[in-house]
Order: structure tokens, then sequence, then C-alpha cells
């Protein structure tokens, strides 16, 4: 698995988002995601659109993955 593989889930499955995706070892990722949708989500809602963005890769190819999510508002 790579970072760039990574970003290019996330953005398919959240249209209009940015990932900036970051992990060299392969297994342990770390990301920030700015999208729109995550307007009025807490955390732990934003956190899910981006796991299900990413199915059974999470806990599998994919063996951690800290995330930030954010609004474009929250970008600053």
């Amino acid at each position: 698995m790579d970072a760039e593989t990574i970003r290019n889930l996330i953005e398919a499955g959240l249209p209009g988002a940015r990932a900036d995706v970051q992990g060299d070892d392969g297994v342990h990722f770390e990301a920030t995601v700015v999208c729109e949708a995550f307007a009025g989500k807490l955390p732990l809602a934003r956190h899910r659109m981006v796991y299900a963005t990413l199915g059974d890769l999470m806990g599998g190819a994919i063996h951690a993955l800290a995330l930030k999510t954010i609004t474009p508002g929250e970008a600053g």
C-alpha cells in the first residue's frame, strides 16, 4: 500500500475532498482530509466517512491511519 493510492481512494469516495497522505513504511499512514461534506459532523462521524472510502483495506493492508478531518472553512 502507498500514500498515493490511499489519497486516490479517499478523494474518489468523498467527492470534492482534498487529501494529503503521508507514510513511508507501507502500513502506517497519516492523512489530512479537507471536505465540505464534514460540515456539521462530529470528528467520529468524519473519520467514519473516510474509513468508508477505504473499506476492507483498513486493518488489513492499512494497519494504521491517523486522521485530521476538516472543512475548507476550518482549513483557514
